[in-house]
């Protein structure tokens, strides 16, 4: 996914607990940080899914792409915009895009759209502010949080560069440091990748 799993939870969990200082009223914070983490994972899964869907539909063309030099990037995204259409999908990946976060600007547009929505079906949840209100404001606290998250990679990636010898990107040493260095980072800004089941609400 486009974002670590524990960092999907922290944003569910973070976002239901700014709405309930005033948007929302509710005994159990819990149940909307559920239902927020549940909508989360289910749409950007779906990203992997069709991914998943446009790099199999580009095998079995491997031949032709290399025979005419086509970028494989440029036909990638070719087939992953035509699986979109029919999915009547919105990307979560951004594409040529210059906001400083790893999801796309329409996608955080229609996730707020789709929590904003989930509220009024969440047990025990009142809603205080008109819809479009609460919607602006998951919005704008979403993508606070993920320029957040950005940043935070880039200090990771960084450290890696600075190592004394040159660490390739993406192997297993790149990755168990980043780990390392993503979540040393995240502490340092008072973020709690704990477990949602770890975390006493």
């Amino acid at each position: 996914m486009l974002l670590p799993r524990t960092f999907i939870a922290y944003l569910a969990r973070e976002v239901a607990r700014r709405l309930s200082q005033g948007s929302i009223q509710t005994s159990n914070e819990a149940t909307v940080r559920d239902a927020f983490e549940e909508v989360l994972i289910d749409e950007l899964s779906l990203e992997d899914e069709i991914n998943a869907e446009a790099r199999e539909l580009l095998n079995q063309y491997t031949d032709y792409i290399r025979q005419e030099r086509i970028p494989y990037q440029e036909m990638f995204w070719k087939v992953k915009r035509n699986i979109l259409a029919e999915r009547k999908a919105v990307s979560a990946q951004p594409r040529g895009e210059k906001e400083g976060m790893k999801i796309s600007r329409d996608k955080i547009i229609e996730l707020s759209h789709k929590l904003a929505g989930k509220l009024p079906r969440v047990s025990g949840v009142r809603v205080k502010k008109p819809w479009n209100e609460i919607r602006l404001q998951i919005l704008r606290e979403t993508r606070d949080i993920l320029t957040k998250e950005e940043m935070i990679d880039q200090i990771a990636q960084e450290k890696i560069r600075n190592q004394k010898r040159e660490i390739p990107e993406g192997s297993e040493e790149w990755i168990v440091l980043f780990r390392r260095y993503y979540e040393e980072e995240m502490k340092r800004y008072g973020i709690d990748l704990t477990p949602a089941s770890a975390t006493p609400v």
